[in-house]
């Protein structure tokens, strides 16, 4: 069963996530000294529960890697029936302008700020395998954007195929089939955002170098982010902030491997914190233990690490499945509704508390 975005609030969303089928997707921004939203959920496998950790991530909004930093010990191919698996809808949003799309590989997923609508929509994505890898530190904007857009594959991608004892067409022509999914935002020569034809591979790195969304995903982006939206590329595995009431908080991802050697080993990939994450960390208020053990868990999810905090990381709110929250084999992810309609929704629902070209040119590489 599909759903509507519906506007996020925690309290609202808290109440409202007992009966409905999927959760929204669009935050209400807070304030400019503030970058904490959201917040997360726990869930119980259903005692009759065949489906793979893929069907909870796409109901929930969650791409697979997300899941898997928030629930390590859950089986990937059959959740067991009676697990307890968090929800981390609770993000810090990343240290970059609140304009366009802001894309972090590190913890793949995709911030859209519609303009005027004090907003931002979050969703997972699927990235560059390694040596194909999405670009990072880069600034763009949507060029162009195709309804049904066709794949043409590199030489390089059929040499890459050939050596595999494979072959694949010279193009793939647009349809259910394609590749690229059914929509396409063009963001350079090489280089899109676009849809999948798989079931799989959102937060993984999956593509050429592209950015992939679910089906559903992809059609309201298309629908939504006009021609020139600015695009904004970042790699930060490391998330922190200092909210309005002095709390400090950081949300630490696996950083992605940069060699084969990382990729295939055993051992975890070395996080290196940046100056203006250190510099805030470093704080006198700050508890280094939890810093630490932050560091350790890298759980995607925020955790307070001021001394003193109750609790490290926040803890989820309960949400009874039933009938109509079990996840299917499809993805239950947003379709069409009117972008104001939920950023009114959304600043109603949020606590008083809370402060306010041309087509026969190369094709990217899916």
């Amino acid at each position: 069963m599909k759903m509507s975005i519906r506007a996020f609030a925690t309290i609202a969303l808290a109440l409202a996530a007992f009966s409905q089928s999927a959760f929204a997707v669009v935050y209400p921004l807070p304030a400019a000294n503030s970058r904490l939203i959201g917040q997360n959920f726990e869930i119980t496998v259903p005692q009759d529960s065949k489906l793979p950790l893929e069907a909870f991530a796409a109901q929930y909004q969650m791409g697979l890697s997300n899941m898997l930093e928030a629930n390590p010990n859950v089986d990937v191919y059959l959740p067991a029936a009676g697990t307890k698996m968090t929800i981390p809808q609770q993000l810090i949003l990343p240290d970059a302008p609140r304009e366009g799309i802001v894309i972090n590989s590190a913890e793949m997923r995709l911030y859209y700020y519609p303009k005027g609508s004090k907003t931002v929509v979050v969703l997972p994505i699927g990235i560059g395998e390694l040596g194909k890898d999405t670009p990072v530190n880069w600034t763009t904007t949507v060029q162009r954007k195709k309804d049904g857009p066709t794949w043409t594959p590199t030489k390089q991608m059929h040499a890459d195929y050939a050596a595999r004892g494979e072959t694949i067409p010279a193009v793939f022509p647009a349809g259910p089939d394609n590749p690229m999914g059914l929509y396409a935002l063009y963001i350079g020569r090489l280089y899109a955002i676009h849809g999948t034809n798989a079931n799989f591979g959102i937060g993984l790195r999956v593509s050429h170098g592209c950015v992939r969304l679910r089906a559903d995903d992809i059609k309201w982006l298309f629908q939504h982010v006009p021609v020139g939206t600015r695009v904004q590329f970042i790699d930060q595995p490391v998330k922190a902030t200092v909210e309005p009431d002095g709390s400090r908080y950081v949300e630490v991802h696996n950083p992605l491997s940069t060699t084969e050697e990382q990729f295939n080993s055993r051992e975890i990939v070395p996080i290196n914190l940046t100056a203006s994450v250190t510099k805030l960390l470093s704080d006198a208020s700050v508890d280094q233990s939890l810093v630490n053990s932050s560091i350790q868990a890298r759980s995607g999810m925020p955790t307070k690490v001021t001394a003193g905090a109750p609790n490290a990381q926040s803890i989820p709110v309960a949400v009874a499945e039933n009938d109509m929250a079990t996840p299917k084999e499809e993805p239950l992810t947003p379709v069409d509704a009117p972008l104001q309609a939920q950023a009114n929704a959304a600043a109603d629902a949020q606590p008083a508390a809370a402060p306010v070209t041309n087509e026969n040119t190369v094709q990217p590489a899916q």
